[in-house]
C-alpha cells in the first residue's frame, strides 16, 4: 500500500503551525505554496493530506466549538484547505491499477471536505475514484451507479442525523449488487450503526479505508449476503411521528417559549432564528436516534451542545427549556419520552 511511507510524520509541529496560520489568515495562495514546496521537497502526498490538511481542520472545528472562531472564518479556512488539496492532487499522478469506485457524501451531508482527501488518498492508491461531491440525493446516486458500473461504494456521514438517508443510500447500493464501505463520525463509535444500515465494511479514518479497500475487499454477490438483523424495526411509528410533525413540534415550542419569555423591547429576531435552529436540532437528533433505536446518540448530542453553548455564555438551563418544550409535546411516545428525560438528568445543574 502506498500509504505506507515510514513510521515517522515528516510535517513537524512548527511546519502545522505556519499551515494553520495561513489558514487562519484566509491565505489560499500562501498555503498551496507550501503544500507544493513540501512535495518538491519529498514528503509523501499522503502524509501532506491526512496530517497537514486533515490536522489543520480538526483544529479549525475545536477553535470553532470554543467559540474562538466565526462559522464563516471556519468556512474560509476550509476553503482554504480545498484549494491546497487540490494543489497537492494537480502535483500528484498515479494510473489507477486497481479498480473504480463511487465516493459521495450521503444526502443532507454537507462537510465534503473529508470525503474529497479520501478520494484523493484512494486515487494515490491506484483507485479510479469518481467523487460524487457533497450532498447526493440517492437517485442520482444510483443513476451513476448504474452508468458507470463502479466495483464499490464509499459513502460519507459525519452526523447522525443523517442515517436514515445513509439507510436509504446503503439499501440501494445493495440492491443494485454494490458493496458499500461506510465511513465518517456520523456512524457511531467503531461504526457500529454502519454494519446494521447494511454497509459491508466501516473505516475510521481516510487511510484506515485505504489499507480495508486494499485488502481482498470488496466482496462480490452482495445481493447474496444476509441482511443486518433487525433491519426491518429501522424508523418505527415514533420516528415518522416525529419526521412529520417536526415543523408543528419547532412552532409550537417556539410559541410556548414566547409565553414564557416574552420579546423585550431591544427583540432581536436573530435571536429567534437561532432558537428555532436549536429546536431543529433537538428534533433531528431524536429522530436519529429513535431511527437506529440509540438512545446514546441523542445523549452524544445533548453533552456536545452543552459544552458548545458553555463555551458561548449560554447556560445549561437554555437547552433544559429546550428539551421540556419538545417532550412535552411527545408523552404518547414513551422511547422519544425516555430519551428525553435521560437527557435532562443529564444536564449540570446550576
Amino acid at each position: 500500500m502506498t500509504t505506507a511511507a515510514g513510521t515517522l510524520t515528516p510535517i513537524t509541529s512548527r511546519i502545522a503551525d505556519a499551515y494553520l496560520h495561513l489558514v487562519a489568515d484566509g491565505d489560499e495562495a500562501g498555503a498551496t505554496e507550501l503544500v507544493s514546496a513540501l512535495l518538491a521537497d519529498g514528503v509523501p502526498a499522503q502524509r501532506i493530506i491526512v496530517d497537514l490538511i486533515g490536522g489543520a481542520q480538526r483544529r479549525v472545528g475545536e477553535l470553532w466549538a470554543a467559540n474562538q472562531w466565526s462559522v464563516a472564518r471556519e468556512h474560509a479556512a476550509t476553503a482554504v484547505g480545498e484549494r491546497a488539496l487540490a494543489a497537492v492532487a494537480a502535483r500528484t499522478t498515479v494510473h489507477a491499477t486497481r479498480g473504480r469506485i463511487a465516493l459521495a457524501c450521503v444526502d443532507g451531508e454537507w462537510h465534503g471536505l473529508p470525503a474529497r482527501m479520501l478520494a484523493e488518498l484512494l486515487r494515490l492508491d491506484g483507485w479510479r475514484v469518481d467523487f460524487l461531491g457533497a450532498s447526493v440525493p440517492g437517485r442520482h446516486l444510483i443513476v451513476h451507479l448504474h452508468q458507470t458500473g463502479p466495483d464499490a461504494v464509499a459513502l460519507s456521514c459525519m452526523l447522525p442525523t443523517r442515517l436514515p438517508r445513509a439507510h436509504a443510500a446503503i439499501t440501494a447500493c445493495r440492491a443494485a449488487g454494490l458493496p458499500v464501505i461506510a465511513g465518517g463520525p456520523g456512524f457511531g463509535p467503531g461504526g457500529r450503526y454502519a454494519e446494521r444500515l447494511g454497509a459491508q465494511a466501516w473505516a475510521a479514518t481516510g487511510e484506515e479505508a485505504v489499507t480495508r479497500l486494499a485488502t481482498n475487499w470488496p466482496p462480490r454477490n452482495v445481493t447474496d449476503l444476509p441482511l443486518p438483523e433487525n433491519e426491518a424495526f429501522l424508523g418505527d411509528e415514533e420516528y415518522t411521528h416525529l419526521v412529520r410533525c417536526r415543523p408543528q413540534l419547532i412552532a409550537t415550542a417556539m410559541a410556548r417559549l414566547a409565553t414564557v419569555y416574552p420579546p423585550a423591547g431591544d427583540y432581536d429576531p436573530a435571536q429567534t432564528e437561532s432558537t428555532s435552529e436549536d429546536m431543529g436540532h433537538i428534533a433531528d437528533f431524536l429522530a436519529a436516534a429513535l431511527y437506529v433505536g440509540e438512545p446514546d446518540i441523542f445523549l452524544d448530542f445533548v453533552t456536545w451542545t452543552t459544552t458548545v453553548l458553555g463555551s458561548r455564555g449560554v447556560p445549561p438551563t437554555a437547552l433544559h427549556q429546550g428539551l421540556i418544550l419538545i417532550r412535552d409535546q411527545l408523552v404518547d411516545f414513551p422511547a422519544a419520552t425516555a430519551m428525553l428525560n435521560a437527557a435532562v438528568r443529564s444536564l449540570p445543574r446550576t
